[in-house]
């Protein structure tokens, strides 16, 4: 059932059938930041919104299935699509130093952590 003809087909309410939040995410601690790439092939920066809220970060957007002019659609399997994802981070981040990017359909978004949750180096001494 889940690996079956249904896996990654759009059920037409802008949910996929039986594969998971789109767009897929990974989240990584590096340390001192935190990073989330997404996979969002075929938008453009201009139709995609990233906030930091708290320890929430929300990325939205919308996927436009436009033909170019001129052209008649025949098929369409990659039709328009808004989306809108929140991933609970594990510790809060500094908004004010948060970037992000798109290349090659990957949007990767960097939060530097909050001073307070950033690891510490504790010196040892001799006394």
């Amino acid at each position: 059932l889940f690996g079956g003809p249904l896996k990654g087909q759009s059920l037409g309410t802008g949910l996929t059938a039986l594969s998971g939040s789109w767009p897929p995410a990974n989240l990584h601690d590096t340390g001192s930041s935190l990073t989330a790439m997404l996979q969002v092939p075929g938008i453009d920066e201009k139709d995609l919104k990233v906030e930091v809220q708290g320890d929430v970060l929300t990325v939205s957007g919308e996927r436009k299935g436009e033909a170019p002019e001129g052209y008649r659609v025949h098929r369409s399997e990659r039709g328009s699509r808004r989306f809108s994802r929140s991933f609970g981070l594990p510790c809060r981040v500094d908004s004010e130093k948060t970037t992000a990017s798109l290349r090659d359909g990957v949007l990767t978004v960097t939060m530097d952590k909050h001073a307070e949750a950033q690891p510490k180096q504790i010196t040892v001494s001799t006394s």
